[in-house]
């Protein structure tokens, strides 16, 4: 039960911890535990981080789908 929920919100999740982990080499539980006990020192300055750094990641996909169907004709 707790892994179905745990996968759930992965999927839902924007995926700025897994590239993170994925960019640091690092886990993906340790980038999150990171994002959690800095907010509660930094007042919230991580969360906009991590909001910045979603929006950021969709364009990035975004322009990725729209050049490879560019290319792909």
């Amino acid at each position: 039960m707790l892994q179905r929920i745990i996968t759930y919100f992965e999927q839902q999740s924007f995926g700025v911890s897994a590239y993170l982990a994925n960019k640091f080499n690092m886990s993906t539980s340790k980038v999150r535990l990171f994002f959690i006990y800095s907010s509660f020192l930094a007042v919230g300055f991580p969360i906009l981080f991590y909001l910045l750094a979603a929006v950021m990641l969709d364009i990035r996909n975004y322009v990725k789908k729209i050049r490879l169907r560019v290319w792909d004709v």
